[in-house]
């Protein structure tokens, strides 16, 4: 197979290196791609949100499979336009995207299909409402933009100053683009999260091994929300009966009320749990593989990645295909010093080589770029989240050893990272397989 990734972030590059390992891919193009990939893939230059130019481009290299990595283009199309021309691809449908597109569309998808999820105070458009209506909510609270916000359009406000500082941000003074015109008011749920990530081909769906993210930007949950500073993924951590009772309660719920509203969904579908007292409840839905998830994720498959996309585009998925390295996984996100807030970018990278050197840790590029030997040579940051330090072990401790000790071996200035990835794990594990409520 010639297979087409599309995205240029850490998500992507895992997939290129995972679609890599298998014997019957022939060929990997990567568009954009990032200084990862373009190790292991043909870079390709495109703007990930215009379909027209993707189309074209699809046109040009004639894939046999194309594989979408991140949201813009979903929620553009790309599914719809690449199916018409009976083109393989793996993505949702355009009605489906909007799970992600759109927190509103999503919530009353919930409320639809009675699926369990947090209470709804309202969705507003106007500013003034949405300052009133605080006045009437219980704190914690959170406060969601409806479109998409790069990871960044949601906050639990601790209370009212907190609450107006977000919607003045989102809505009058448009720190969020478009996404942030129109907002949810939420009650908070309690408990912890999960994420719970299924492959369906519009009939069948296979649930991948759960994963847990760590979205604020400094130890011990502090700081401002961000696209993910690392994630981690176990076999205890998601117990049997608990799984059963998302499969139950959540999942297949999710699928019949799609399948009932006319939508045959069929790729990624991310879906974010609070395992609660009461039950896991839905926080939200995404399109697409989770990032930093998606890198854990990988880095535990025992199976051949390019196989099973293709299956899956031609309505065959067998989950029993899907098997898993034992053990546990762990991505580690260095990024940019002030992110997610301002950032320089253009930081030479130091110590990549040394880092893998043990052969037990792949580094995972994101927000990278490569200069040819003409121009200096060498890596360079891009973007606020710039490398994801990954590793598969038998253990958990295991993993988070091989990942933070590669990390001492990178350098560029500025570089920050969490140091308490995982650290939960063990407390939370005995908590939730010990509950009667689930």
């Amino acid at each position: 197979m010639k297979i087409l990734v599309v995205g240029g972030g850490g998500r992507e590059h895992a997939l290129v290196w995972r679609l890599g390992q298998s014997n019957a891919v022939e060929k990997l193009w990567c568009a954009p791609g990032n200084g990862g990939t373009a190790s292991d893939a043909e870079s390709t230059s495109v703007d990930v949100g215009d379909v027209a130019a993707l189309t074209a481009l699809a046109e040009r290299l004639q894939p046999d499979l194309t594989v979408v990595g991140p949201e813009l283009p979903l929620i553009h199309g790309i599914g719809d336009v690449f199916r018409a021309r009976r083109w393989p691809i793996v993505a949702p449908s355009q009605k489906a995207a909007q799970l992600e597109g759109s927190k509103i569309f999503s919530k009353h998808f919930l409320d639809r299909h009675k699926l369990p999820t947090a209470k709804l105070y309202g969705a507003y458009e106007v500013a003034r409402e949405a300052y009133a209506a605080l006045e009437t909510v219980s704190w914690p609270l959170v406060i969601k933009a409806d479109g998409l916000c790069a990871g960044k359009g949601v906050l639990v406000a601790k209370d009212k100053q907190e609450a107006r500082d977000f919607i003045e941000r989102a809505m009058e003074k448009d720190e969020l683009g478009s996404g942030g015109k129109r907002i949810l008011l939420e009650e908070a749920l309690e408990g912890e999260e999960l994420s719970f990530i299924l492959l369906s081909d519009g009939e069948r769906y296979a649930p991948f091994v759960p994963t847990r993210d760590h979205k604020r930007a400094f130890d011990g949950n502090e700081g401002p929300n961000t696209g993910g500073m690392g994630a981690y993924s176990t076999d205890d951590l998601l117990p049997p009966e608990l799984r059963q009772v998302i499969i139950k309660t959540i999942v297949e719920p999710t699928m019949q009320g799609l399948a009932a509203d006319g939508i045959r969904y069929q790729g990624f579908l991310y879906i974010g749990l609070m395992l609660t007292k009461s039950g896991p409840k839905i926080l939200e839905f995404n399109c697409r593989l989770g990032d930093p998830e998606a890198q854990a994720i990988v880095a535990r498959m025992d199976f051949d990645l390019a196989e099973v996309l293709a299956d899956v585009t031609a309505g065959r998925l067998e989950p029993a295909k899907l098997k898993w390295r034992p053990g546990a996984s762990v991505c580690l996100v260095l990024a940019s010093g002030g992110y997610p807030g301002k950032f320089d970018t253009g930081k030479r990278i130091d110590g990549l080589a040394d880092a893998e050197q043990s052969g037990r840790v792949k580094v995972l590029h994101a927000g990278t770029t490569r200069q040819s030997f003409e121009s200096g040579g060498g890596v360079f940051t891009s973007s606020g989240r710039v490398l994801g330090v990954t590793a598969a072990e038998p253990t958990l401790d295991a993993a988070l050893a091989a990942v933070y000790q590669a990390a001492t071996k990178i350098h560029f200035d500025g570089m920050h990272y969490r140091k308490d990835i995982g650290a939960h794990a063990a407390p939370l594990l005995g908590k939730v397989a010990g509950s009667k409520d689930l």
